[in-house]
């Protein structure tokens, strides 16, 4: 297929390949070869003609820009193909020539055309989930106990671990993995319904002929042409939007970590990669940008796909037209996104210094809640909550930490002081010790997305 510049920044050179004019027309070949020997094997033409059908389906012998062009005054790719196809079976073999396409209808071939293409490009969304997700595992795994600041309505909230927060960013990717195959596994089906869908030309045969075309293409057998039934190919589509809703999630976590003022996380640099043609000094998240601006794009196709369902009785106007034009952009975008991020995971640098400055610099207010916890098995909750927010109000005005305001507090209070153990309040202000809750449900999670990941590891499902 044809992108612009700017389509081509926001994807990948293999997802292109994927839709690109040449996969899609020999894609349609394929159908067109599988179905003549099919055909043949139920009796329906002569073996000689599909041998004949077969031998030049192949891309390389048509000048697919031509039929491109023609297809757009045709009103379909499939009536030009047909046509060059027909025309250049008869070179060799006139009588073969007939048998082209003989039972079938344009959108058969450009339905099953694109079942195929897309096989290949969950290929590619899989691989890409599983090289990222190892990563985001590697993360996590490594930083359970590293403490961070967590950011609720974009404000400093609590003290949690990084750890925690990559399981966070991982579990998406595992689900939209799994529910990927699931979806595939219904939507990837031969389209053969001929006219009308009852595949009325080839009798009592039809049946037999779309058992054997689809296991020639290693496809699914419809229950019946799918022509205007459209909901388990968009539910596939919309898989894809949510993919690449949890990516634009994992981006924006990752921008805003790698704001110079937070600085947390940075992407790997060098070789000019995130440089300024301005400000020499700048190092800029270009895979977070990236990945952000193909998600961005992904809830306009999503919703093209829902639109596009309301398709007239038995075949389409417009509308069907409408969603194989919207259907590759999904995946364009979702394969950008997922070689931008996986590029920054890759070389990720975490900064665990900065990390602890960013939480130091809130002088222990992030530990409130917590202190608040504790002394209420000492004072009751409505005090401790009362007398902590006296103190935060005054370690903000002040500039001094919590952590000596409460102290003095509770040694002018000889009740509270004979009820609190210095140890244990020493720990409420500790930043590792704060990572605990988060770190135990950050083990348990792994644990669970472990399991998920292997068992997705163990089978195959889009390679050949």
């Amino acid at each position: 297929m044809s992108v612009s510049i700017f389509d081509n920044f926001l994807t990948t050179p293999d997802m292109v390949a994927a839709f690109d004019d040449a996969a899609v027309v020999q894609a349609m070949l394929a159908f067109e070869a599988a179905l003549a020997r099919a055909q043949a094997a139920e009796g329906l033409i002569p073996p000689a003609a599909a041998s004949a059908i077969g031998g030049v389906c192949n891309a390389q012998l048509y000048d697919i820009p031509a039929l491109v062009r023609a297809g757009r005054r045709a009103g379909s790719l499939a009536i030009p193909m047909v046509k060059e196809l027909t025309r250049t079976v008869a070179l060799y073999d006139a009588e073969a020539a007939r048998h082209v396409h003989w039972g079938s209808t344009s959108q058969d071939v450009i339905d099953t055309a694109l079942v195929l293409a897309t096989r290949e490009a969950l290929r590619l969304l899989d691989d890409g989930l599983r090289d990222l997700a190892g990563q985001l595992l590697h993360l996590a795994e490594e930083h359970l106990a590293t403490p961070v600041l967590a950011r609720t309505l974009m404000q400093p909230a609590q003290v949690t671990s990084l750890g925690f927060k990559a399981a966070g960013w991982l579990a998406p990717l595992v689900r939209a993995r799994t529910r990927l195959r699931e979806a595939a596994g219904r939507a990837l089906q031969l389209q053969l319904g001929g006219a009308v869908g009852t595949l009325a030309v080839m009798g009592t045969h039809g049946d037999a002929v779309a058992a054997r075309v689809a296991a020639e293409l290693r496809l699914k057998v419809a229950d019946a042409a799918w022509h205007t039934q459209r909901d388990e190919w968009v539910r596939l589509g919309l898989e894809v939007a949510v993919l690449g809703g949890s990516l634009g999630k994992l981006a924006t976590d990752l921008g805003l970590m790698a704001q110079g003022e937070i600085a947390e996380l940075a992407e790997p640099s060098g070789n000019g990669r995130g440089g300024s043609s301005a400000m020499p000094h700048k190092r800029n998240p270009v895979s977070a940008m990236i990945a952000l601006a193909a998600a961005r794009r992904t809830p306009q196709h999503a919703a093209a796909l829902l639109a596009c369902m309301d398709q007239q009785h038995e075949r389409g106007l417009g509308n069907w037209q409408a969603e194989l034009a919207e259907w590759p952009q999904l995946f364009l975008s979702a394969h950008g996104a997922l070689a931008a991020l996986g590029e920054a995971f890759g070389g990720l640098a975490v900064d665990r210094a900065r990390m602890l400055e960013n939480i130091h610099a809130l002088h222990g207010q992030v530990f409130a809640e917590a202190a608040s916890g504790y002394l209420a098995s000492a004072i009751g909750r409505p005090r401790a909550h009362e007398l902590l927010e006296q103190l935060t109000r005054r370690a903000a005005a002040d500039k001094r930490d919590l952590e000596p305001l409460l102290r003095e507090a509770i040694e002018a209070d000889p009740a509270l002081r004979a009820r609190v153990d210095p140890d244990k309040l020493a720990a409420v202000f500790d930043p590792v010790a704060a990572t605990a809750p988060a770190r135990r449900l950050a083990e348990r999670q792994l644990q669970a997305l472990r399991a998920a990941m292997a068992a997705l590891d163990a089978t195959h499902p889009f390679h050949e």
